[in-house]
């Protein structure tokens, strides 16, 4: 069976976006929803990751040889921005093939705007991991956690959501993304 590595981004004590009206910050979410999703994905070894340092998390997640990596994260920015994107490395197609299986279920699953799939280089946002990681790797942002309706969204479609990364990460392991 594939390896999956299903990383929960930022941590505790730096748990990334909030929404302050709900009190609920990215990496809270994002915890209870790698559980969920490991429990859903029957035909894929799922292995959460949670980060040490960032500088140390690509060779903390090359340590279990995944296959591919999958990073939960969600995006914020002025309470009213939305939509649903997913970010790979610029020079990855496995990471860009990837990113196109995870948007078009994740995206169907909230029903959200599409902001579609984003390349990035080292040097831009997340960009050190899609980058030095050994094993393709997208980043994915479904909602924008500070938008109360996007959140109430996610919160409204969670089975959904949590079987959309599931549905994900197995068609993953099976397509031309990271087959070998």
């Amino acid at each position: 069976m594939k390896l999956c590595a299903l990383v929960v981004g930022h941590k505790k004590n730096n748990p990334g976006a909030k929404n302050q009206g709900a009190g609920l910050s990215e990496f809270e979410f994002n915890e209870q929803l790698a559980i969920d999703i490991e429990r859903k994905v029957s035909n894929v070894n799922v292995q959460r990751v949670y980060r040490r340092t960032y500088r140390q998390l690509p060779s903390d997640i090359d340590e279990l040889a995944p296959d591919f990596i999958v990073s939960l994260h969600c995006n914020a920015f002025n309470q009213q921005a939305s939509g649903c994107e997913m970010l790979y490395y610029h020079r990855s197609q496995k990471g860009k093939a990837m990113a196109d299986i995870l948007q078009t279920k994740i995206q169907t699953a909230l029903g959200n705007k599409d902001r579609g799939l984003k390349a990035r280089s080292a040097e831009d946002r997340g960009g050190y991991l899609l980058r030095y990681t050994s094993a393709p790797c997208v980043i994915t942002e479904p909602f924008f956690i500070d938008n109360d309706e996007e959140l109430g969204n996610a919160k409204t479609n969670y089975d959904q959501l949590v079987a959309a990364y599931a549905e994900a990460i197995e068609a993953i392991a099976v397509s031309n993304a990271v087959v070998t």
